[in-house]
């Protein structure tokens, strides 16, 4: 069953800078294009670091603040002085860079910019190639599709090609990505199977199944997996 990948929200013109753009061209370039961040690369469009509105923003706060060196620097003090002094990309920029590849599913990229606490991620081909980028924004755009487009992935990807269930055996309603699922299957399985699949489907926010079965094959699951021979 397909989910979302990052190459189908990613942004594919990407602004980029070099290592050696002045200071004044990267905030011409943010302000121009409306976006927050920018990739510094090389000459083989290989990303090396993103230079963000808070790396920028740190000559804009001690601006007629001369800020005195201490004996005992905290890391972070000492990078937000240095960037202060910085005058070209290669000096802003965070690196490494944080980045992911195209066939990322979104979900993947989401949590990825939760867990490094990054606003945007270059995404690179299998060359280590800049060809897009993504935000968290455009990871949002997936809650836009319709409940009709949901409602068919739901029918076509998980009723009839994951689990061949036959037409008119089960109801799917959805309403603002809100999946409710109703009917009867044969196996507890395969009702439990249903509703955890629906939720996988691209811009589904929630999955409600009522549906009954026929019978329950815990059980047999169950005894299978006692079964199990450990491995010494």
């Amino acid at each position: 069953m397909r989910t979302w990948q990052v190459g189908d929200v990613m942004t594919r013109e990407v602004a980029t800078v070099g290592e050696e753009t002045p200071y004044r061209e990267i905030v011409d370039a943010l302000v121009r294009r409306g976006i927050s961040g920018v990739p510094v690369v090389d000459g083989f469009r290989r990303v090396l670091g993103v230079v963000s509105e808070s790396d920028l923003l740190h000559k804009v706060e001690r601006a007629g603040h001369p800020d005195e060196r201490r004996v005992f620097e905290g890391r972070r003090r000492r990078a937000a002085r240095e960037k202060a002094d910085a005058l070209v990309a290669r000096e802003l920029m965070t690196a490494p860079p944080v980045t992911t590849w195209a066939e990322a599913t979104i979900s993947a990229a989401a949590r990825q910019m939760d867990r490094e606490s990054v606003k945007r991620l270059p995404v690179l081909d299998d060359l280590g190639r800049l060809v897009g980028i993504v935000t968290r924004g455009d990871l949002l755009r997936v809650h836009l599709r319709t409940d009709a487009e949901i409602r068919e992935d739901v029918v076509q990807e998980v009723l009839r090609r994951v689990l061949a269930v036959r037409d008119g055996l089960v109801t799917v309603r959805v309403r603002d990505g809100e999946v409710t699922l109703d009917g009867r299957l044969d196996r507890r399985s395969a009702v439990e199977l249903a509703g955890r699949l629906a939720e996988q489907v691209s811009g589904v926010v929630r999955v409600t199944s009522t549906l009954a079965y026929d019978v329950d094959d815990s059980a047999l699951v169950d005894l299978d997996a006692d079964r199990v021979t450990p491995v010494a």
